[in-house]
């Protein structure tokens, strides 16, 4: 099963962020972790990125949708935070997005937007249909997640909280998991492995993508040969650029 993600906007992309100057994309983005972080843990599924993980920029929502497109996702995910005049309220709650019209993304937001409200514990605003850019353009059912007001000094608490964020996440991918009749994973020998936080994450997925590591055992213990592995390419890297200044 090959998820599409995307952590919404840019950090930088103007009108979003807390009356208090706290970005959009900070909260999206530690959901988004969480997201890959749990769904490593069931059979088969896949999951990519098709916004900027690093936030510096706002990726185009063509190239998002092309990037999904052409990985033939079998699902799509926009993680959003929402807000109504930027000043802080009393309003909030959590809705979920589909493409009007759309039956098998209709059934998605179904199944993910009420394990979203009994994991996240904000007020149910309800699923509801837009024509939102990544909803209409994705070959495969697509949901839009907006889960708290940042403007709302109810929900803002939510949103401080890592431990609410990380519900926010699994409530997303419980409702994944039993859209697409997900199993978990079962590892033998291994019991109560501790799961990555956002920021470990992050070192992760940066490591990923620098051919450091595959991503694989985060916790496992590190031997030397390990180690030489995951360096001689880096020094190799390092021996051609000195080469060259010389």
């Amino acid at each position: 099963m090959k998820i599409a993600l995307d952590a919404g906007h840019g950090i930088n992309t103007p009108g979003k962020r807390t009356p208090d100057d706290e970005r959009e994309w900070s909260f999206n983005d530690m959901v988004v972790r969480y997201i890959i972080t749990l769904l490593r843990d069931y059979v088969d599924a896949e999951t990519i990125r098709v916004d900027d993980y690093t936030g510096r920029t706002d990726t185009p929502l063509a190239a998002r949708v092309n990037q999904a497109n052409n990985w033939k996702a079998g699902a799509y995910v926009s993680v959003h935070q929402n807000a109504s005049d930027g000043k802080w309220g009393t309003h909030g709650g959590t809705e979920t997005y589909h493409f009007p019209g759309s039956l098998q993304s209709k059934k998605l937001a179904e199944s993910v937007h009420p394990n979203l409200i009994r994991s996240f514990k904000l007020k149910d605003r309800g699923i509801k249909e837009a024509d939102f850019y990544v909803l209409k353009n994705t070959n495969m059912p697509a949901i839009l997640t907006e889960g708290a007001f940042m403007d709302s000094r109810i929900d803002i608490v939510a949103l401080r909280d890592e431990s609410r964020l990380r519900a926010q996440a699994e409530g997303i991918v419980l409702g994944l998991a039993n859209h697409f009749g997900l199993k978990k994973k079962e590892v033998a020998g291994v019991t109560n492995e501790p799961t990555l936080n956002a920021a470990q994450e992050k070192v992760r997925q940066e490591a990923m993508k620098l051919g450091i590591t595959d991503g694989k055992n985060p916790f496992r213990e590190v031997n030397q040969y390990y180690v030489w592995n995951a360096l001689l390419p880096l020094a190799k890297e390092i021996e051609e650029l000195k080469n060259k200044l010389k």
